[in-house]
């Protein structure tokens, strides 16, 4: 478990609640967003937030997008995602204690960027039940291990409505990190110092998403289809970078 330093760097903290408030914004306005611009920078600067507390606060974001804008949520889509991602969930618990984190978040981040390369090409990636199950099981995965569970939904859901997409990914990603930090608790990963990080950074995380409210009323479906793509792809490299050149 994280330790908590006894005097946390002000700039530090300065800069990570910049970051989530940010990061909340864009999850209110996409659907998604926020532990994919929040975990990699955090790794290298606030290290302690990875994966517990962003978890934590990835999690009450979405469920806040989900409750907003909730009669717009997929729940054939959702039920089945959210199978998925309790047995990738299931799967990160037993795999945490026997492989090496810089493998799995290598092949992971590589599995993001193909998933982009081949919505860019023009091949449609339906949602259909065989997709989302797989996405709910990447997401469980990923999620666990690193707090960045978005990218697989995102790539599966990429053609619906901005509102649907906002609403289901909401509803699966706070189902889905609620299952994941009991995982983690179950294997000894969470504990106080993770629950304590999550309360200050929870002031934040409520000031972006309430920025979102006045935004997201003016994001167009193709809009929201290439800033998904960018996100998947910006997270996938920055986690690459960070697993080579940040230990």
């Amino acid at each position: 478990m994280a330790e908590l330093s006894s005097s946390i760097n002000p700039w530090s903290f300065a800069f990570i609640a910049a970051l989530i408030t940010g990061s909340a914004f864009l999850q209110g306005v996409g659907g998604v967003g926020f532990t994919m611009f929040v975990a990699p920078i955090a790794l290298m600067v606030f290290p302690e937030l990875v994966p517990g507390p962003l978890l934590t606060l990835g999690g009450l974001v979405t469920f806040l997008t989900a409750a907003r804008e909730h009669p717009h949520i997929m729940w054939p889509a959702t039920k089945l995602a959210l199978t998925g991602r309790i047995l990738g969930t299931a799967l990160a618990i037993f795999i945490l204690s026997y492989l090496s984190l810089v493998f799995l978040n290598i092949i992971f981040a590589s599995i993001i960027l193909l998933a982009v390369a081949l919505s860019v090409s023009g091949l449609r990636i339906s949602p259909t039940k065989i997709n989302l199950g797989i996405a709910g099981l990447f997401s469980g995965l990923m999620g666990t291990l690193t707090s960045v569970g978005a990218p697989p939904l995102a790539i599966a859901m990429q053609h619906s409505s901005p509102a649907n997409i906002r609403a289901t990914i909401g509803s699966i990603l706070a189902v889905g990190s609620m299952i994941s930090i009991i995982g983690l608790a179950v294997a000894n990963n969470y504990g106080v110092v993770e629950l304590t990080l999550t309360i200050l950074m929870i002031p934040f995380l409520f000031f972006g998403f309430w920025l979102s409210n006045y935004a997201r009323g003016f994001v167009s479906g193709p809009t929201l289809r290439k800033a998904l793509l960018l996100f998947c792809t910006l997270s996938a490299i920055s986690l690459i970078f960070k697993t080579i050149f940040g230990q």
